[in-house]
């Protein structure tokens, strides 16, 4: 099936308004649905996060979680949560059919200008058996610190440094 246009849909990245709560938690389900089967367990937060719980983290000010949209259609997502000079990105979330594309890579160079100016480094989790999602961050810059385990799953940490603070 080919796309009627003459090249690709622009992507359009742009902080996501609680009217679109309910367009998040349906993608953020479709994507991480994969990811619980992998680990044979159907309660990993982002699949267990109820609509009342996503609208009021919509709203809060130490948050920012931006949208990719395709035309009209929600693709992608990222937040990021921000504590003193740490930033610390999740629930990167790609549509699975748009999965592979460079959807999460453009978000999580989208987030960037969203970071307070005394962000000093950026901090990602995933599950540790996420080769596919380590080596995505691994990529960009983001290097593996420790792994720490949460109930039945063992994330593995991986931190940006942005800047060198006063060193001269």
């Amino acid at each position: 099936m080919s796309d009627a246009t003459d090249g690709p849909m622009e992507i359009r990245i742009e902080p996501i308004e609680v009217s679109h709560a309910g367009e998040l938690l349906t993608l953020r389900r479709a994507a991480f649905v994969t990811e619980a089967q992998a680990y044979g367990d159907p309660n990993i937060p982002p699949l267990t996060q109820t609509l009342s719980q996503l609208r009021e983290d919509l709203q809060r000010s130490d948050v920012v979680t931006l949208g990719a949209w395709l035309g009209h259609r929600l693709i992608g997502s990222v937040r990021v949560e921000f504590e003193g000079d740490k930033a610390t990105l999740g629930r990167l979330a790609v549509a699975p059919d748009q999965q592979g594309r460079g959807v999460g890579t453009q978000l999580m160079f989208a987030i960037l200008p969203h970071l307070p100016e005394t962000t000093t480094e950026i901090w990602v989790f995933t599950g540790k058996d996420s080769k596919q999602n380590i080596a995505m961050y691994q990529d960009q810059g983001y290097e593996y610190q420790h792994d720490e385990v949460a109930g039945r799953l063992t994330y593995a940490y991986l931190r940006k440094i942005l800047a060198d603070q006063g060193v001269d």
